[in-house]
């Protein structure tokens, strides 16, 4: 995770918080958080970065829409992030 940028980490966690997105889903996610457009040449390169480190994997749901979703590795990484955060910030005292 330590490799990935602050957005390759949204696209993560944005994946990890739906049922199997397709690109405009989670393209559409991440505009709301940036409030701001996301263009096509960065959402794309940037989710096969995620698949090519087996953090995502792709599926295919017709000719035109593929799907993602977080691999067992995604997972234990978005867990040991959420562990190494939590050594900094505690958020039960708020």
């Amino acid at each position: 995770m330590y490799d990935l940028t602050g957005f390759q980490r949204d696209l993560l966690y944005a994946i990890a918080g739906q049922d199997d997105p397709h690109g405009l889903a989670i393209k559409d996610e991440l505009e709301a958080y940036y409030e701001g457009e996301i263009h096509h040449g960065r959402l794309y390169p940037n989710l096969d970065t995620l698949v090519d480190k087996g953090l995502v994997e792709k599926g295919q749901e017709d000719r035109r829409t593929n799907f993602y979703s977080v691999t067992r590795r995604g997972t234990r990484e978005i867990e040991a992030r959420r562990e190494w955060e939590n050594q900094y910030i505690d958020l039960d005292d708020s």
